[in-house]
Formats: C-alpha cells, structure tokens, sequence
C-alpha cells in the first residue's frame, strides 16, 4: 500500500471519528501520518494492529512532542513486516492535563516507551501500571524534555567555543541570542563568566 492508501484506510476504520491523514517525508522515506483525537487514540492503535490490510505488527518508537501553548503531541511508529509500510499516528494533548490512554494492552512493548515519555515530558498515560522513573534518579525533579525546562549546565558552564549563538565575525549590528534554555542574565544564580 502507498502512505496515501494507509493513511485512508486508518481514517475509514476510524469512522465517525473525526481524524486526519497526511503524508511525511519524501520518496523512499515516505510515511502516512495520522491525526486523531486523544479519546480515540487506543482504538486508533488497535485499529491499525487488527486490519488484516494496515498489519501494523511491530511498534516501533512511541514518545511525544512539546508544541507549547498548543499542548503535546504524542507520536507512535508503526511498522507491518509482512507488508513494509509504516505509520505515524499523532495525538494532541493539553498543556494542563496531558493523559492518554495506555496502548500497554495492545502492543506490550509500549511499556517503556510510555514509561520514557512520562518520566521527560509529564505526560500521564491512563491504564499503565507502573509509571515509575525508568532513566533519571528519584530526586530529580521536572520533566527535562519540555521546552519549559531550564538547563543548569547551561548556566553553570558557558558556551563552548569562542563565540555565543547568534554572535558572528563579520555581524556588529547583530542582537545576540540566547541559546534554548539559558535564562537571562540575573534569572537563576550568577551570570557565567565568558570563556577567554
């Protein structure tokens, strides 16, 4: 089946449900990307594994996206062996109260990549038995993955190499700015001191 042809029968076996289908990546690397609503998402993934069509046999990766104000984006890869397509089936959930429903029933190795997800983004995946740190100490607190999440290193170390991100030889009238997740200056600790 062409990433087209997956994307349309993902969408009929969803029926009423109101999802949408596109295709990501080019040529060779092509892939039906689905969108689905939260409430649909375990059936969406049960759906795609049950078609004798779809086959989707294999889970490959399943882990989320943080989009900001829009909420997360939770992704899962798909893969039919005997048929060699695959499939990229999105959900969005909110900022405030990203849960999703586990797929642990239907494709058991999503255990870990539930866990992963939960543990780097805050994302509460509901039915999954044990949403235990798997990756960082127990004392840690936050959710390292969001965007949100202020990197110490960063702070406590400056940039490698001779320039800021931003600066340039030839640039003078060039605002410098700020790598993602360094704080401004005066916002958390003291200000590193340039490497010379």
């Amino acid at each position: 089946m062409t990433p087209e042809e997956v994307g349309r029968r993902v969408v009929a076996l969803l029926a009423p449900v109101e999802a949408v289908a596109s295709v990501s990546g080019g040529q060779g690397y092509a892939r039906a990307t689905v969108d689905v609503p939260p409430a649909s998402w375990a059936d969406a993934v049960r759906a795609a594994r049950d078609d004798a069509e779809l086959g989707f046999d294999f889970l490959d990766w399943l882990s989320a996206v943080d989009e900001l104000a829009d909420g997360f984006d939770v992704v899962v890869h798909l893969w039919s062996v005997p048929h060699r397509h695959g499939l990229l089936l999105r959900t969005r959930v909110p900022r405030a109260e990203p849960v999703v429903a586990s797929v642990v029933d239907v494709f058991p190795g999503a255990d870990w990549h539930e866990r992963e997800t939960h543990e780097m983004f805050g994302i509460d995946f509901a039915g999954h038995a044990e949403l235990r740190p798997l990756l960082l100490p127990p004392e840690f607190e936050g959710h390292p993955l969001r965007k949100e999440f202020v990197l110490a290193s960063r702070v406590a170390k400056p940039w490698p190499g001779a320039k800021e991100p931003g600066e340039s030889e030839a640039g003078g009238g060039r605002r410098p700015v700020r790598p993602p997740g360094v704080p401004a200056p005066g916002e958390w600790g003291t200000t590193p001191t340039p490497a010379g």
